[in-house]
């Protein structure tokens, strides 16, 4: 990153283009509550440099934001509707923060973790993949689950501003993905895709 930061540097094109890279929540430690976000402590020395490197260049961190993975490792103690940002009363109460749903928990979760690393809060995240699986590991994943996340990962965006914690952080964020993986594993890694290989919607983006 750093050579590479040098060569965009050398070629004035600072301007342009941010060097950076995208970590997935495992890279957490500790993430409940949010406040509690902290890197693991095997990773925790090159995630402090990570953030450091971005934060002199003013380049955001991008973070693989999965509410589904969470939900679906532990059923019994989160709920549906707190992942598919359905809850219309607070799930976790961290402080004075209220979160109704589990996106804006976990993306807290790593700016916790950032400002522990470096002792700031001045620092960038981008949302660089977030979605839900269509099948795979019925019946957590269906096309209604899926629709619905998006759907209100969408108007989560669009009208809600920021995250409890960053309540000013305007959070660009990516669906993941486009296409169905037809050629991955079997299971629920083949199904977060809009379309099917065919071209075909495995299901309408948003509610007709």
């Amino acid at each position: 990153m750093k050579n590479l930061q040098q060569a965009v540097v050398e070629t004035k094109l600072s301007n342009y283009i941010q060097v950076s890279t995208a970590v997935h929540s495992a890279v957490l430690g500790s993430s409940y509550p949010p406040s509690a976000g902290a890197f693991r402590d095997d990773v925790a020395g090159i995630m402090t440099n990570i953030v450091k490197f971005l934060h002199s260049n003013n380049a955001p961190l991008p973070i693989n934001v999965y509410p589904y993975f969470a939900y679906a490792s532990d059923p019994g103690h989160i709920s549906l509707d707190y992942a598919l940002f359905r809850s219309k009363k607070p799930v976790v109460i961290d402080g004075n923060l209220k979160y109704y749903n589990l996106f804006d928990a976990m993306v807290d979760a790593f700016a916790a973790a950032m400002e522990k690393a470096i002792g700031t809060e001045d620092i960038k995240i981008v949302v660089s993949e977030t979605g839900w699986p269509s099948a795979g590991n019925e019946p957590h994943t269906t096309k209604k689950n899926a629709q619905t996340y998006n759907k209100n990962l969408n108007h989560r965006i669009k009208y809600q501003g920021g995250t409890p914690r960053r309540p000013d952080l305007n959070l660009e964020t990516y669906i993941f993905a486009l296409f169905n993986e037809n050629r991955k594993v079997a299971g629920v890694e083949q199904n977060f895709g809009l379309f099917y290989p065919n071209l075909t919607r495995t299901y309408p983006l948003w509610y007709s």
